[in-house]
């Protein structure tokens, strides 16, 4: 790993970003003390990676979903299953982009996961979240949804660590089907920083065994792209032959978005994996 600067982090150096500054102070791994670490939503895409990557550190790890009788947003099987936790990770998402729906999800799942937190003497909250929330926050409904989480979160009583994630290779496609318009996708020249859920999945782990930090962790992928050419490059790959236009116009999920709005800052910790890397990795296993 390096941070944004070009620095080398491998020990999680350079990782943390507060609300309030750029950069925090440099955190080491302290996977040598086996942790109780309960991931919420941990069967999901992420989620199965962080349980995965917890358990191979030698960790008690329990993947919490309603699969396996644990419910954030009904409350089943909460107070149980946290007993014993040092940690909780929560890496679930509402099953909606609508606002309404959106925030309802958010708001009822977090402060249930909270409370039996707290009841349950839970020492570190671990968060999933976006890099540009506060900024895709003010047009997108979802995204005024998940900055309301991360404030729930904040002002909560739990120690936190927020991990905000660039946008992940495997939603490329779902990008240009959402900006497609009669048979041509149209997007914002926007820079943007995608990462692979592995490393996502990695990041994650890395907070859930570090000290809380009550602030926000940047991570993203160690290359930047133009979003046209990242996306005509991920749709040529598959064999998709939609023309690509980066359109001045053009919004990103419905948001007007500058230039950086989906890169991460400067203290921001990048990760290993390359799109070129991953793009050869799926056509080996296809």
């Amino acid at each position: 790993m390096t941070t944004a600067s070009g620095d080398e982090s491998a020990s999680g150096a350079g990782f943390w970003r507060s609300e309030a500054v750029i950069t925090s102070p440099h955190i080491k791994r302290t996977e040598e003390v086996t942790m109780r670490i309960v991931v919420i939503g941990g069967t999901g895409r992420i989620g199965s990676k962080v349980v995965q990557g917890l358990t191979e550190r030698g960790h008690d790890v329990v993947a919490a979903a309603p699969s396996t009788g644990v419910n954030g947003f009904t409350g089943e099987g909460l107070s149980s299953v946290l007993v014993g936790a040092q940690a909780v990770v929560d890496v679930t998402n509402s099953p909606t982009f609508e606002e309404a729906a959106a925030q309802e999800f958010f708001n009822v799942s977090t402060t249930n996961v909270l409370a039996a937190e707290t009841q349950a003497g839970v020492a570190h909250h671990v968060a999933l979240s976006v890099v540009g929330t506060e900024l895709l926050a003010r047009e997108s409904g979802y995204f005024k949804a998940k900055l309301a989480q991360e404030s729930l979160i904040a002002t909560g009583g739990v120690p936190y660590t927020i991990v905000r994630a660039t946008q992940f290779f495997e939603f490329l496609t779902v990008i240009a089907d959402s900006a497609t318009v009669d048979g041509t996708v149209r997007l914002p020249d926007a820079l943007i920083q995608p990462m692979d859920t592995t490393d996502v999945a990695e990041a994650v782990a890395i907070a859930a065994v570090n000290q809380p930090v009550n602030g926000i962790a940047e991570v993203g992928g160690p290359e930047q792209f133009r979003l046209p050419e990242l996306i005509r490059t991920a749709l040529t790959a598959r064999g998709d032959s939609r023309e690509v236009v980066a359109d001045p116009a053009a919004r990103y999920w419905g948001v007007d978005i500058s230039e950086r709005t989906l890169v991460p800052g400067p203290g921001a910790t990048l990760f290993d994996i390359r799109f070129e890397d991953w793009i050869l990795e799926k056509a080996a296993r296809s």
